[in-house]
């Protein structure tokens, strides 16, 4: 029973992966099909996923708790949750507002919160911390280098960050234009940019690359196991 389940897994596996490569040929409603099964098997998992760890303990759970406080506390993602259905409705969707404009105050808290604390915070301890040149063992070429690799990164960093800088000194009859020194900056900023965006793709591609691998790869083993006559 179990084998003849996983040989069904594996062959709706390889059908569905043929069907993707089908998109090499083009769009096609083959490869929609695919494209459907993939929206629509995410969109249950993450309903799955918002029931099982957010609605059901942390709403759920209060409201049937025995806890005056955590009941009463349940009360207010409760009427905030009916506001959010209400946006189904348009004679109602204007009552959707305060959930909505709740939810957004708090993403953008916690994305900037995540965004200096995490990633800003982090790149100037990292910064700091390549400039330790407290000699660790190292030999006078190692420590040459990381001269170099700190001098590269400060300079990298400040050039990116000269890049972003907007502002321009107004002259008189003369179009607004940033100081010669900043244009300077930012064209190195530019190169800087350019290189990881560079890199950032790379890694994508070989990324997809590895999965396109892998399923080549799958379907090979797949025809071998199935068809052990055409490889010998």
């Amino acid at each position: 029973m179990n084998q003849a389940f996983d040989l069904y897994w594996t062959l709706a596996a390889f059908i569905l992966t043929l069907f993707v490569f089908s998109y090499v040929l083009g769009d096609n409603p083959i490869f929609r099909i695919v494209s459907y099964i993939l929206v629509g098997v995410s969109a249950g998992y993450l309903a799955v996923m918002v029931i099982d760890f957010a609605i059901i303990p942390r709403l759920v759970n209060p409201l049937l708790s025995t806890n005056s406080t955590e009941r009463n506390l349940a009360i207010v993602p409760l009427i905030l949750g009916l506001l959010l259905v209400a946006r189904l409705f348009p004679r109602f969707s204007n009552l959707g507002r305060l959930p909505m404009a709740y939810m957004v105050g708090i993403g953008a808290a916690v994305t900037v919160g995540g965004a200096v604390l995490g990633t800003g915070m982090g790149q100037v301890k990292s910064i700091i911390a390549i400039f330790d040149f407290a000699p660790a063992g190292n030999s006078e070429n190692g420590q040459m280098f990381r001269y170099v690799e700190s001098a590269v990164l400060l300079i990298g960093t400040i050039a990116s960050l000269a890049y972003f800088q907007f502002g321009a000194r107004s002259y008189p009859q003369e179009k607004s234009r940033r100081r010669l020194w900043i244009e300077g900056l930012a064209w190195i900023g530019k190169i800087f940019i350019a290189i990881t965006l560079g890199a950032l793709f790379a890694g994508v591609y070989l990324s997809a690359l590895t999965a396109m691998i892998d399923r080549m790869g799958f379907i090979w083993q797949f025809v071998v196991q199935f068809t052990p006559g055409m490889v010998n």
